[in-house]
Order: C-alpha cells, then structure tokens, then sequence
C-alpha cells in the first residue's frame, strides 16, 4: 500500500492510475504509444505525463534517440507507485472493469469502505472535497458494477448505508 498523500496524488487524475500501470508494465514507453494504447487525447496524456514528473515519479528518458528507447520511464521513487497501479490495473480488469467505467472518486470509495459499512453523510465528510452529486453518482455507478451494496437500515425514515460487496472487496485487497 502506498500512502495516503501518493493515493490522493493518484486519484486527483483520471488517467494517472492506467498511465503509471502502463510504464511500469512496459518499463517506460513512448507518447504515441501510450496514445494509442490508452486511448486518451493528447491534451489529456501531456497533463498527466506532466503531473506525474512534478511528483517525480516519471522522467523523459535521459537516452531517448532512438526509436526503440522508450520516450518516459519511471524513477526509482516513481517504481512502487507504479507497482502499486500495474497491481490496481490487473484486478480491475480481472473484474472486468474497463477504465471508464469507474470514476474518480470509485477508488476512494472502496478504500474508506474497506474499513466499515457507512451512511452517506459521513462517507462525504471523509472523502471531502467530493461533492454530494459527484459521490452519489459514483454509488450508483458502483452499485451498477456491483462493486458497492446498498441496505437500509430499519429506522423512520429509513437510513442507507453502504458496504463493500465481495468484488468490491477484491479490488480494496489490490489497494492494500
């Protein structure tokens, strides 16, 4: 498990988790390849590529040159973070989850409801700065993907609370 301050770092992006599984996978590669292996925009890729070398966890190969030398490769500091994204990008495909189908706040998700069942209102405060209508459509996302399991708690009025189902749990194991 990486720390919450990488994990945060992680999840500020889209496609930070598939490009960082991607280069550790490949060890490094270059822009149109991870173009068109990805299948984000350019815009897109150069964001992230750009984020993640401001962390300093990727770096433009110092020996690019020739066309069979990838053109970004992971630091040393960049090769548990993209350990830990290759092993997240294996059991989300082993769910059978494609990339657009999670959004960005599904793994937060799962992290905070690895520890315990919870409501909404506590859910939100601990993942702030989600807001309510970005975590409630990650639910049903996730509730649609069977990842997350909604029961009611027998009160008037009655009180959702949500958990982890067992593939739910699958993909919280591959974060710790």
């Amino acid at each position: 498990m990486i720390d919450d301050a990488r994990f945060r770092v992680l999840i500020s992006g889209r496609w930070l988790i598939p490009v960082m599984a991607h280069l550790a996978e490949a060890r490094g590669s270059r822009f149109a390849v991870m173009l068109a292996r990805l299948g984000l925009s350019r815009s897109a890729l150069a964001a992230s590529l750009d984020l993640l070398a401001r962390q300093g966890w990727v770096v433009r190969n110092p020996g690019h040159g020739h066309p069979l030398r990838p053109e970004y490769v992971l630091t040393e500091a960049g090769l548990e973070i993209g350990a830990f994204c290759k092993r997240v990008m294996a059991t989300r495909a082993q769910l059978g989850l494609v990339t657009g189908q999670l959004s960005r706040w599904s793994l937060p998700v799962v992290s905070r409801l690895s520890r315990a069942d919870e409501r909404f209102t506590p859910l939100r405060t601990a993942l702030a700065p989600v807001t309510p209508r970005a975590l409630s459509l990650t639910l049903k996302q996730m509730l649609s993907t069977d990842l997350v399991h909604r029961r009611l708690e027998d009160r008037f009025p009655p009180i959702p609370i949500y958990g982890l189902t067992a593939r739910g749990r699958s993909l919280a194991e591959a974060l710790f």
